[in-house]
């Protein structure tokens, strides 16, 4: 059912996995297509605007987790008949739903395609982008091996949906030689008529050969027959028939002709544009010479080279390697080169992104910080979303206030100089929001006696309507409600900043947030533990919630997590809160974000307990929280745990696993479904969602924690935790300019790790003055797991 090399995933049934997909993207635009065609394309413009929606009207809305697809769903169809067989399907597979005699979906990191058998004729349909144009690029060829003569009739099949109530129509264009619709960005107030104007006012499908009918209308198109038999493919033609304000069509008809072993191939351009003049651009670019797809595949391609991870990984486990070292990169780079598809990314999402750049070849850019810090107010605050350009507003979650948003400066700078050793950053000179300026140092000491102040009489922080759990709503919005994990992630940030400081050097500063520190886990002990766990918060009616007396959410991941990170319990506290977690949480698809999941309203919580229980923040598999949850267990050196628990987060090829998940081994999802005691059989169905904060965590943990290849001020410390099952592994990683080769090997007469360098031991295991364009081939002797 699903075969995965270095190079791909390929999906053998289309009904298998009927939700599965890829998706690609470019510096502007982004495609999620299924394996069965139905497809969605958005393209910065400066914010995203979608290619089509359905045919009734859409509000405009973030990427929704566990998408829904329906007949007219907006995709890419491709209808052919045999003229003399009256045999009908639709390519890649709806709507038409006939069988393939073979059906290949292969999913690549800069393309996708299809191989298709069906009736005698091999099909072989693709798509990919160029680096920069909002465009798709599709290509279609028909093979007849057979002995006789083929006549066909393809009809390419594009949806746009209800563009706009003021204005849309479609038409044919000779001199495009395709389907061009034209809709008017519809608005009420004046104020929002220059809005309007900027919106992209075309879509269109463009062909390489000339079309013999073309149609514009959809309703006319299906008729009575539906889409998986519309009436329009029983006559001789297509209509030739124009949209005037009806629901637009971008369809055209070709009929190719296959004689004994003959070959036709077809390419079309699919996209948006504000001016014609621009399509007529695209259109000589990619459809008038044999070589446009071929410029734009190599363009593309190098566009994406920086995604390369910098850990290439040869272990025991085959199938963590290939995602590990193609899949997951690629997923961190998408999130840091198009911030999730937004013009206001929230601020802890833009700065964990940035953690994730450090695992990539290309790096992590410090003008991501200043950019961030730049937004900041003088007072210390961080604002809830970072402004990408200067017409981005802050929408959506970014409305709502948020408090934990300051905290994640410290953890993504540590993370960029233990990666870069660039400590000058600190010295850096960088604006406030209002126009002041101090130093990048300045601005994370502002930042922390921000949260510093933003506390209740018990040293508690403040909530307000959430903190990194966004529908956390109604806890706090009184003003009186605390939160029990942001108090513990603000002593871990504290103690992030006390070792920037510390390496920097500034040893009297380091000394004075560790002591806050320590202070903040006192509190967090004395108002917080509750005998086996640590509490999530204390809404403003002073109900604490997250504790054992709670019917549900009874037990949070979050506040454990990060409790270990801080250092807030002794070791009889960590071994009772372990165990907690392992007896309550744990599932065989992952650890739960809480348990047992809500199962109605609760007005000292918030909206998180409407949501469905096991979806999103209400007891799901949140793989977010579960990889904070991964790392503390590998700062508790819990090696095995932790990798237990990574590893079955990661979407799988067995047929059982994947029809669990419900998605192909592209992408970690930000959740898979939890509330396992309640609804074990839905447990572990993934969100598809591929937008998430999981990945840069992901990718950390397994270049710094797992295979032990951690940055610091004087070099590279080697510190690995592989599991004990694994006898040997090989890496190369990528670091400070230089190429370090590791093989680590398990030896029995081994008592003790140890580290060589050209046969001879490295001191405390730290390779140091490391030189760009050099080589290091390293050997890790490591004792038999006993």
């Amino acid at each position: 059912m699903i075969e995965s090399s270095d190079q791909a995933v390929t999906l053998t049934s289309p009904t298998a996995l009927p939700k599965a997909g890829s998706f690609l993207w470019n510096r502007r635009m982004l495609l999620q297509i299924t394996a069965r065609g139905y497809a969605q394309a958005q393209a910065m413009w400066p914010d995203p605007v979608k290619f089509a929606t359905g045919p009734a009207w859409e509000g405009k809305t973030f990427m929704q987790p566990e998408q829904n697809y329906y007949a007219h769903h907006p995709g890419r169809f491709f209808y052919l008949q045999d003229r003399d067989r009256d045999a009908l399907c639709s390519l890649p597979y709806e709507p038409v739903r006939a069988s393939f005699a073979s059906f290949r979906f292969r999913a690549e990191t800069d393309r996708v395609q299809w191989q298709l058998g069906w009736k005698g004729l091999e099909l072989n349909l693709s798509v990919q982008l160029p680096e920069d144009d909002p465009v798709e690029l599709w290509q279609l060829t028909l093979h007849n091996p057979g002995n006789e003569t083929r006549r066909l009739k393809l009809v390419p099949y594009i949806p746009l949906g209800y563009r706009s109530w003021m204005a849309q129509s479609a038409q044919f264009d000779e001199t495009l030689n395709g389907v061009l619709s034209e809709a008017t960005a519809p608005y009420q107030r004046l104020q929002d008529y220059p809005d309007s104007q900027a919106q992209p006012v075309y879509r269109y499908l463009l062909a390489d050969q000339a079309p013999s009918s073309w149609s514009g209308c959809r309703v006319a198109f299906e008729g009575e027959g539906g889409l998986h038999n519309p009436d329009a493919l029983r006559q001789a033609q297509l209509d030739n028939q124009p949209a005037r304000y009806d629901e637009p069509l971008a369809t055209m008809q070709f009929e190719p002709v296959l004689p004994p072993g003959g070959r036709v191939t077809l390419r079309f351009a699919i996209g948006m544009a504000k001016q014609r003049d621009e399509i007529e651009t695209l259109r000589q670019r990619y459809l008038m010479t044999p070589e446009g797809f071929e410029q734009a595949q190599a363009g593309l391609r190098n566009y994406l080279s920086p995604g390369k991870g910098r850990v290439q990984a040869q272990s025991p486990d085959p199938e963590l390697d290939r995602f590990s070292n193609l899949w997951l990169p690629r997923q961190i780079h998408y999130h840091v080169a198009l911030n999730r598809m937004t013009g206001d990314p929230q601020t802890r999402n833009y700065l964990q992104d940035w953690i994730g750049a450090n695992t990539l070849t290309g790096g992590a850019d410090p003008q991501v910080l200043i950019n961030a810090l730049s937004q900041q107010h003088a007072s210390g605050e961080m604002p809830d979303g970072i402004r990408l350009h200067e017409q981005a507003q802050l929408q959506y979650i970014n409305q709502v206030p948020h408090t934990d948003h300051g905290i994640w400066l410290p953890l993504a700078l540590k993370a960029y100089l233990d990666e870069s050793n660039d400590y000058a950053l600190l010295d850096q000179d960088c604006p406030f929001a209002d126009g002041s300026h101090a130093t990048v140092a300045e601005h994370l000491d502002r930042a922390m006696q921000y949260h510093l102040a933003q506390r209740d009489e018990r040293g508690l922080c403040y909530i307000q309507q959430g903190d990194w759990c966004d529908p956390m709503n109604m806890v706090g919005h009184k003003g009186k409600g605390v939160s029990g994990w942001l108090t513990l992630a603000l002593a871990y940030a504290l103690r992030q900043w006390a070792e920037i400081l510390a390496a920097w050097p500034q040893p009297a500063r380091a000394e004075h947030y560790q002591h806050l520190a320590d202070q903040l886990n006192q509190v967090a002990n004395a108002q917080l533990w509750d005998g086996h766990w640590y509490a999530r918060g204390i809404n403003d009616e002073g109900h604490a919630f997250g504790v054992a007396s709670n019917h549900e959410g009874r037990i949070y991941l979050n506040p454990q997590s990060w409790a270990l990170l801080s250092g807030a319990p002794d070791p009889h506290q960590a071994q009772r809160l372990l165990a907690s977690v392992d007896e309550q949480l744990g599932t065989p698809y992952g650890v739960q974000m809480l348990a047992p999941a809500y199962t109605g309203m609760n007005e000292g919580i918030g909206r998180l307990t409407q949501k469905y229980p096991g979806t999103g923040e209400n007891g799901s598999i949140y793989n977010h929280a579960a990889m904070f949850w991964v790392y503390a267990l590998y700062q508790q050196r819990m090696g095995d745990q932790a990798f237990s628990r990574l590893r079955e987060l990661l979407p799988g090829t067995e047929p059982e696993t994947a029809q669990r998940h419900g998605q192909l081994p592209l992408f970690l999802p930000n959740y898979y479904r939890g509330a396992f005691s309640q609804y074990p059989d839905s447990a572990g169905r993934s969100s598809g969602l591929f937008q998430t904060g999981t990945a840069a965590w992901y990718g950390r943990i397994l270049m710094e924690q797992l295979y032990g290849l951690r940055g610091e001020r004087q070099g590279l410390r080697i510190d690995p935790q592989l599991p004990s099952h694994w006898p040997e592994a090989r890496v190369t990683r990528d670091f400070r300019g230089a190429i370090i080769e590791v093989h680590y090997r398990r030896d029995p007469h081994c008592e003790a790790m140890r580290v060589c360098y050209l046969g001879q031991a490295l001191q405390d295991n730290l390779l140091q003055a490391i030189q760009p364009g050099s080589h290091y081939p390293l050997e890790v002797v490591l004792p038999e797991a006993g």
